[in-house]
């Protein structure tokens, strides 16, 4: 008896639950990385999407080195703008991520205030 596309293309076979695409976007893929960065277990999201954590790593690196951008298997132009977009990518992801660990830490009022004065 064989077992259908979708089930092959599950982590070790097992079948891929409803809602879970058998070819994953760029978009996609960055919103599991940003939960990846954001601190969320890489066994967890492993499982809950049934991607192969070295995998997950692999989108990450891309991620981290490309930005989206990385992440799409298409033909990619080089050259300085792409290093520029990537860059900026990488700093905004970070600002972010300091910005979303000092509101937690409760550094929120400082740091609009500090936004503030830097704008104005």
């Amino acid at each position: 008896m064989s077992r259908s596309t979708d089930e092959q293309d599950g982590a070790g076979g097992l079948g891929r639950p409803a809602g879970l695409p058998k070819r994953w976007s760029a978009q996609r893929k960055a919103e599991v990385v940003l939960r990846l960065l954001r601190g969320e277990d890489i066994g967890e999201v492993s499982r809950e999407i049934r991607v192969a954590p070295p995998e997950l790593e692999r989108w990450r690196r891309e991620f981290l080195e490309g930005g989206q951008q990385g992440l799409k298997k298409k033909n990619r132009p080089g050259g300085e703008l792409m290093r520029t977009r990537a860059k900026l990518g990488e700093m905004t992801m970070r600002v972010e991520l300091q910005a979303e660990l000092l509101e937690k830490r409760g550094y929120g009022d400082e740091l609009r205030k500090l936004l503030r004065r830097l704008d104005g």
